[in-house]
């Protein structure tokens, strides 16, 4: 098998009986925000786009590129598609010109010609994607590998009882907004940023320690970012609280638990695997270390050769003829008025400050979830404020958008303020801006069950699942004193009072072991929707 590098989290996968291409992106995504680091953009994408199949994890914009695959990618592939429960993915890959489909069944083997194998495990809660994350498992010839890139299953060990895994390609770096965003002190800022960096890694050891594959691979980020406004946010200033750090930096972290099978995979690098555990790998430069060494002055060139895309992309995001409040109110007032869980969880209203074309006036626009409406602002509290310039949100309604986390709040171009703790019920509604992703998520959170199971972890009895996502506390679940850390998403917990420290809502089941449980409350009517990533 032999796997080449094509940049992020996207590859593509040879064998005698067929290539995969998965996920491939180039071009800018989220209001030019985020590019491929290294740079991608001048690989041979003809010859690369002459694949057997296609597989597209997922719909976020740094995996589904709807120019490239259009331009690039041949339509005589056939398309390897996750189980979810919207047809959103397929309908797009439509529209670019797809035509041929394997409609996978999450977590069962799929043979296709000649020998290849494939699963593919959807994930389908509101929050991945939000209709879905997914990772591919792929067995040719008795070499077995896992592109995991950005999904984070609770366990992976279904992929283990289908033999050694020779490859596991995951991300280890930062995917979100959160606290470069936020209207913070500097030393606070940096706090949080360390403690989610940690976490990421936290998490990541945990995901290979699960697998114990012959080889890592770290993909899937980081993004870069090349615009003047964004640039603080590249992990080459010495922040030990930037979220995003590369692949040099995941080589020493990994080293320092004595991990020593990782396999950078570059843009063109070419490693070949086979079923004894070997791999033979070529790499593009003649020394990765000082690639990275170099990376300000790769990033420098590399910028100079966007700075034209980045402002064209600028000019093209105004829409004057757009009234915001009238739309906004056309578009999101009848989806407030159908949501029960959502706006229940928000609580409170949250405030859209619109930065006008000349940077300083300012339309305040309230979305009440409480009140079901969208309108002016009354100079009342709010939950959450962001503040970000008009022309991002006309460009949102222009568009259609549905999706305003994984397009506004990706892109980082916008600033952030709140009243108590994070609020994830705020970035799933947003998320959730069609009548379909919204029925969906409502339902999904009605069918949630409390989980019954009970464990010991420390001197502490608490549930097994975790009231987050649902991640196994004996596997995820770290107790210190009185306080649990569940570090598939690094939310914390007081055992004392189940009282979630991370957000709000979520409480735990504990008492200290020895002791009687207390008395059972009623059920909780549904499980909390988060944003996976967010800190």
């Amino acid at each position: 098998m032999r796997v080449t590098g094509t940049g992020h989290a996207s590859m593509r996968i040879d064998t005698a009986a067929g290539s995969i291409l998965c996920d491939p992106w180039v071009n800018p995504a989220y209001f030019a925000s985020w590019f491929p680091f290294p740079d991608n953009s001048q690989l041979d994408w003809e010859t690369l786009g002459d694949a057997d199949y296609l597989y597209v994890s997922h719909l976020h914009r740094d995996h589904f590129d709807a120019a490239h695959l259009r331009r690039f990618i041949s339509k005589k592939a056939t398309v390897l598609l996750p189980e979810y429960p919207t047809s959103e993915l397929e309908d797009e890959l439509r529209e670019v010109g797809f035509t041929r489909f394997i409609r996978t069944k999450t977590n069962e083997v799929t043979e296709l010609d000649g020998g290849l194998k494939v699963l593919i495990q959807a994930l389908t809660s509101p929050t991945d994607g939000p209709i879905g994350d997914s990772s591919l498992w792929v067995e040719y010839d008795g070499v077995r590998l896992l592109n995991q890139n950005d999904a984070r299953p609770t366990d992976l060990g279904m992929f283990a009882e289908l033999g050694h895994v020779h490859a596991h390609l995951l991300q280890f770096s930062g995917a979100i907004w959160y606290p470069m965003v936020y209207e913070l002190p500097n030393a606070a800022k940096t706090a949080f940023g360390k403690q989610k960096r940690e976490r990421q890694y936290d998490r990541t050891w945990r995901y290979i320690d699960d697998l114990k594959a012959s080889h890592v691979f770290p993909i899937a980020g980081p993004p870069c970012f090349l615009d003047d406004e964004l640039w603080q946010f590249n992990d080459i200033h010495g922040d030990e609280g930037n979220i995003f750090p590369d692949q040099s930096d995941f080589l020493r972290e990994y080293a320092k638990v004595g991990g020593s099978n990782a396999i950078v995979l570059l843009p063109g690098t070419v490693t070949e695997l086979t079923a004894d555990g070997g791999a033979t790998t070529e790499q593009p430069v003649a020394d990765v270390a000082e690639f990275f060494a170099n990376k300000e002055q790769h990033l420098r060139d590399y910028q100079e050769r966007q700075r034209p895309v980045i402002e064209a992309a600028k000019q093209s995001w105004r829409h004057p003829e757009v009234d915001v409040l009238k739309e906004m109110k056309r578009r999101i007032e009848p989806l407030l008025e159908e949501s029960v869980y959502l706006a229940k969880g928000v609580g409170g209203p949250v405030r859209f400050d619109l930065v006008g074309y000349d940077g300083e006036s300012v339309e305040s626009i309230v979305v009440d979830f409480p009140g079901k409406q969208v309108r002016p602002y009354a100079d009342e509290k709010v939950r959450y404020r962001f503040r970000t310039e008009r022309a991002l949100i006309e460009q949102l309604l222009h568009s259609g958008e549905v999706d305003w986390v994984n397009s506004l709040f990706l892109s980082c171009r916008f600033s952030a303020a709140r009243i108590g703790q994070y609020n994830e019920f705020v970035y799933a509604f947003f998320k959730c801006l069609s009548e379909e992703r919204l029925q969906y998520a409502e339902g999904w959170y009605a069918e949630q069950k409390p989980d019954a199971e009970d464990i010991k972890l420390g001197d502490w009895i608490v549930q097994r699942r975790c009231p987050h996502l649902k991640a196994d506390l004996t596997r995820f679940g770290i107790v210190d004193g009185n306080q649990l850390t569940c570090q598939l998403h690094g939310w914390r917990f007081d055992l004392t009072s189940g009282r979630c420290l991370t957000s709000v809502g979520h409480e735990i089941r504990a008492h200290r072991a020895g002791t009687p449980a207390p008395a059972e409350a009623e059920p909780a009517t549904a499980a909390a929707p988060v944003d996976p990533a967010a800190g």
